[in-house]
């Protein structure tokens, strides 16, 4: 069902409110790559895919895989607000026996495509489940989202060759260039820039965002689906953490816990970004 930007801006603030809840108090949660990340997935879940609810193995469904696994928060909020398992799920974060992990688990989680996480996979993942959309003739799209500190990992260009290779131009990555991986800013870590001339040497339509902007983000989705023979990589500078004034762009909050003070302030900071979301 597509939505309107105000509706989508609102949708993920109460993500971001969602994954505020599910880390709490004292506890370590990936904070910054999934708040980074709520504006994209909001579009691409309540605007832009294909999906059934109430039936996750559809086969006409579009696919998409967190390749950045670790950012699952995001992905874990709005499966169930879309109705994929009770949100009271939610409160069971990675306690034992849940359904929500720390990483995807596609064989606990209904709407999980893979079980990513191990960096660097999911754009080869990806690249299969596209391949065999083709020799299948459906016309599913594949969507996976990356982080930049993945960039490191030398399977995500030979995945990059290989989509450019057998122009799987029903795949769309998108870039959460947020600008810092778990221990920095990923130009003193391990710099891969400049990015978008790597992904147009390794064949790919390159598109460049605002990662928060609703309209681009729509924008870009829409015009990946008319581009014929390539893949598509969305680069979208990101902030890491964005919505929580202590996260924000603070490699602590990679995997970061929180202080009741904290906890507090992030609540009151969603809530005074409009979403009127209050945390319990």
């Amino acid at each position: 069902m597509k939505r309107c930007i105000k509706e989508l801006k609102s949708i993920a603030k109460s993500v971001r409110h969602d994954i505020i809840k599910m880390v709490g108090v004292g506890k370590t949660g990936h904070i910054g790559g999934s708040c980074s990340i709520a504006d994209i997935i909001t579009v691409l879940y309540f605007h832009k895919m294909r999906l059934d609810p109430q039936n996750p193995g559809w086969k006409d469904r579009d696919r998409f895989i967190l390749s950045k696994g670790h950012s699952a928060l995001a992905q874990y909020a709005v499966l169930a607000r879309l109705g994929f398992f009770p949100r009271e799920e939610l409160d069971r974060l990675k306690c034992l026996g849940s359904m929500l992990q720390g990483h995807p688990d596609m064989n606990k989680t209904p709407g999980i495509e893979a079980n990513t996480g191990s960096l660097g996979q999911g754009l080869s993942i990806s690249c299969g489940i596209a391949a065999g959309a083709r020799l299948d003739k459906k016309d599913y799209r594949v969507y996976c989202i990356v982080g930049d500190g993945e960039m490191g990992e030398g399977q995500i260009w030979e995945a990059a060759m290989a989509a450019a290779h057998h122009k799987l131009d029903n795949l769309t990555a998108i870039l959460d260039r947020n600008g810092i991986q778990a221990m920095g800013h990923t130009s003193e870590r391990f710099d891969t820039s400049p990015l978008e001339d790597k992904w147009e040497a390794f064949g790919w339509h390159v598109i460049v965002i605002d990662g928060h902007d609703m309209k681009q983000i729509i924008e870009a989705l829409d015009a990946a689906g008319s581009v014929k023979g390539k893949p598509v990589m969305i680069i979208a500078n990101t902030v890491k953490g964005k919505g929580v004034s202590f996260a924000e762009n603070n490699a602590a909050y990679h995997n970061g816990s929180m202080t009741k003070e904290q906890y507090d302030l992030a609540c009151d900071e969603l809530s005074s970004l409009g979403g009127g979301y209050k945390c319990f």
